[in-house]
């Protein structure tokens, strides 16, 4: 049986985050078309069918924090898969949304 047709739709556009970029819950529901469905973003990415394939650890919060939740091995492991891709945290230990954050107009390029 397929995946649910928003489930899909995450997935699908997770796969176009890059190394070394993140995107934000609420960016994601945006850009899917209902902002309200953020934290059915993050329900879909805990439950990540294949975590090797579908890069849910570019996914943070609007506050650039790591989830504490990490489904694959705790906020730790998402820092540090991160860190290897080339996301600088900063003090307060969260990624740079300016800095890293998909731009719209990278998603549209796709």
């Amino acid at each position: 049986m397929g995946k649910e047709p928003l489930a899909q739709s995450v997935y699908d556009l997770l796969k176009t985050i890059p190394p070394g970029r993140i995107a934000t819950y609420g960016q994601i529901a945006h850009h899917l078309g209902n902002p309200r469905l953020a934290r059915a973003v993050g329900n879909i990415l805990h439950k990540n069918p294949d975590p090797s394939t579908l890069p849910c650890h570019r996914v943070v919060n609007s506050k650039g924090e790591v989830s504490s939740a990490f489904a694959f091995g705790g906020s730790t492991a998402q820092r540090q898969l991160l860190e290897a891709e080339g996301v600088a945290f900063n003090q307060q230990g969260r990624v740079d949304l300016e800095k890293c954050g998909m731009r719209w107009e990278e998603w549209e390029d796709r």
